[in-house]
């Protein structure tokens, strides 16, 4: 298990080049996190959800995804409350405070798709989650040494040296430990180094003269690690836009209830295109050429802070000179003219004004829709994959004209009578090569060939070779009991 001295210390990255770097020996690997706080999810086969970084992960297994790999999500819906997703499916929403009374009686749960998991895998690498040192934490955990204790799986605790004080990070966490999950921890890598590694040869001395854990390593800044997607929005807040330069411009709002960013990945690795968030407290620059309302965990909210931050005026301005907007999922929900959530799901029940963009409206309900597809552009054909994954349902004139045919037949999404607005609810429409070449060629955009999880699996191989050079793999292996 790799815990961490702190949340975006590289755990996922590190698990996932793990997880290829033993698949690449041969050997049958399987990811876990007991529990993950994420808006970033995927769907898996059975049609249940879990944190993208596991599926990532899977992907470094190259195997499927499956529920058992992620048993507990949360996603967050405000700063104390958050929805509950058990094996793949919705549990309602929870307050911060309501979940930890609850979550020691999940313990048993993680634990048994652990066990399911390890029954089919020569090993199993597990995830934590923030830091074990959180003490005041620790009772009913099952996210770090709760669970490692529980499921007696030995840790490996890394450290982030690109924060600074990582010598603390690492003694304090000894320091402060209890006893019996001190005894867990196996030893310690440090992650994220810049510069000649020799330069901290006396540092990790001292950590290992302080903590008595056995060095496994220094891992330097993984630059591949950028071309996997990211499961904390906390790293698109830090960022700000770019100057846009003359290639074709999309631009996507930084909603507070942003989910599933991944969507813009392949938009990133594109030569032919600037894409950017634009963050609260600034306009959408009126140089876009398209403009993409992304994914929201908190559809009404986000779109009343659309309209707080002033985006409806910048976005009906851009509409007016003729630009383009999609929206994807929530993004399309607020295109329409209304969306009412009777029951409350999302928040206070009630009913907002859309954007009045397209000729729909959506009534939110209890039943969310899980589930992969496939199909094509219906306007030029091109393939696509992707997956749903919403609660609500979306009505209305406008959806005789649809953005999108799935491979049962049925149309997905609007498009406005003039083709400039569109939206649907398929979450990945830029994954595949031939989708993506088409949506850009709209905009006058070459794209370069091939489908994104291609390059996705290159990073993590690059990945796999940093660690199998930077760290004792043979240790860890022994650690696992390989």
């Amino acid at each position: 298990m790799i815990q961490g001295c702190g949340s975006d210390v590289g755990k996922s990255t590190l698990v996932a080049g793990l997880c290829r770097l033993f698949a690449n020996r041969g050997l049958t690997v399987r990811p876990f996190k007991p529990q993950n706080m994420s808006n970033n999810a995927a769907i898996t086969a059975d049609g249940g959800e879990i944190g993208r970084a596991q599926a990532v992960q899977a992907q470094a297994c190259r195997t499927a995804p499956t529920v058992d790999m992620n048993p507990v999500l949360l996603k967050p819906q405000s700063d104390v409350g958050a929805q509950l997703v058990v094996r793949g499916r919705m549990q309602g929403a929870w307050s911060a405070k309501a979940f930890q009374g609850r979550k020691a009686g999940l313990l048993e749960t993680t634990v048994e798709c652990f066990r399911r998991l390890q029954g089919e895998a020569d090993i199993v690498i597990v995830e934590g989650a923030g830091s074990p040192a959180e003490i005041n934490l620790r009772r009913g955990d099952i996210a770090n040494m709760g669970f490692a204790r529980s499921a007696g799986v030995p840790v490996v605790l890394a450290g982030d040296i690109d924060r600074g004080h990582v010598i603390a990070a690492l003694v304090g966490a000894k320091a402060v430990l209890d006893p019996e999950d001190t005894a867990m921890i196996k030893g310690f890598l440090i992650n994220k180094f810049r510069g000649d590694p020799c330069l901290f040869d006396e540092g990790r001395a001292e950590i290992v003269r302080r903590t008595g854990w056995p060095d496994l390593g220094m891992v330097p800044w993984l630059a591949a690690a950028r071309r996997l997607p990211a499961e904390d929005a906390a790293v698109l807040e830090r960022s700000r836009p770019d100057a846009l330069g003359d290639r074709v411009r999309i631009l996507a709002p930084l909603f507070r209830g942003l989910a599933n960013f991944d969507d813009f990945d392949p938009l990133h690795a594109e030569p032919a295109v600037d894409f950017a968030f634009i963050p609260p407290g600034q306009p959408l620059p009126g140089n876009a050429d398209l403009v993409i309302l992304p994914g929201s965990k908190t559809t009404r909210a986000d779109l009343a802070m659309l309209r707080a931050e002033g985006w409806d005026i910048d976005l009906k301005a851009h509409v007016r000179r003729g630009g383009r907007v999609l929206g994807l999922c929530g993004g399309y929900q607020m295109l329409g003219r209304s969306i009412a959530d009777p029951a409350g799901i999302e928040g206070s029940p009630g009913t907002t004004e859309g954007l009045g963009l397209l000729d729909v409206e959506t009534t939110l309900s209890n039943h969310k829709t899980l589930r992969p597809v496939a199909g094509r552009l219906a306007h030029g054909g091109a393939a696509f994959t992707g997956y749903e994954m919403h609660v609500g349902v979306t009505t209305g004139p406008g959806l005789k004209q649809p953005l999108l045919v799935l491979s049962d037949g049925r149309g997905d999404g609007a498009v406005s009578a003039d083709g400039r607005i569109a939206g649907a609810y398929v979450h990945g429409l830029f994954e595949r090569g031939d989708a993506r070449a088409a949506l850009l060629a709209e905009l006058g955009a070459a794209s370069k060939p091939g489908d994104h999880p291609a390059e996705v699996d290159k990073a993590l191989d690059e990945i796999a070779e940093t660690l199998e050079r930077s760290l004792d793999i043979d240790a860890i292996a022994r650690i696992a009991g390989l």
